[in-house]
């Protein structure tokens, strides 16, 4: 009887302790989306990895991030190509402090890299959407963060996924890299960024930030990460 009054018990605190990760509130929780289908070369994907990892240490990203009601954020981080490949590179991580962004950055840097065929931004999403589910906080933002130099080529349509996720009341914010060159013998994408703003971001408030190039990555994911994680606003999706 004993036993089995220590089991309940011990089960008990169990689901308590279960619970209670469930109700951790923060200001935000954000999913990274990053691509690294196979038109990124080994330079441009180094550009942009190290423009995330920039971006999380910076001074005045920090400084947004313990500027909310509960001083903290929650981040994911994943990487995306086709409809076949998704993975979680960081799971959910509490961000609270400089230390604890930096200590989120160096486990990017010292995250392995690869590279896959094809563009499923439908799929990447609907991927990024699931993070949510059990993730163990509570927010009153919950927002994808999409980066990529492409559109979709695989997988589900983008803009069907998109729609299904903003009605659970998930934003989605986005920063296209305009490409300058060819990509497997194809001329540079100049509408990348319109395709973007009519078939990837929505939501209220939702909006995103142009690379011109990967360059130019480390400018445009620091704006970004300032810009969503100070976001208080409901309005219409906008271009920055």
């Amino acid at each position: 009887m004993k036993r089995r009054t220590a089991l309940v018990g011990s089960l008990a605190a169990m689901a308590g302790a279960t619970s209670a990760r469930a109700e951790t509130a923060v200001d935000l929780q954000l999913v990274m989306a990053v691509d690294v289908s196979r038109s990124i070369d080994e330079v441009e994907a180094e550009l942009q990895r190290r423009g995330y990892i920039e971006a999380l240490t910076n001074d005045r990203v920090v400084d947004a991030i313990v500027s909310g009601e509960h001083r903290r954020i929650a981040l994911c981080y994943t990487e995306w190509a086709g409809s076949h490949f998704q993975i979680v590179v960081i799971d959910w991580t509490v961000i609270d402090s400089a230390a604890t962004a930096r200590r989120f950055a160096e486990k990017l840097a010292e995250a392995p890299r690869t590279s896959q065929s094809w563009t499923a931004v439908g799929a990447a999403l609907a991927f990024a959407g699931q993070r949510f589910e059990n993730s163990g906080f509570t927010s009153r933002r919950r927002v994808i963060d999409v980066s990529g130099d492409g559109r979709t080529n695989d997988g589900p349509p983008a803009e069907l996924v998109r729609d299904k996720l903003v009605a659970q009341g998930i934003i989605i914010n986005g920063l296209p890299v305009m490409m300058n060159r060819q990509n497997f013998g194809r001329p540079p994408d100049t509408l990348l960024d319109k395709y973007y703003e009519e078939n990837v971001i929505g939501g209220p408030g939702s909006f995103m930030i142009v690379a011109s190039n990967f360059e130019d990555f480390g400018r445009a994911v620091r704006s970004k990460l300032i810009r969503e994680i100070s976001s208080h606003d409901t309005h219409s999706p906008s271009i920055g």
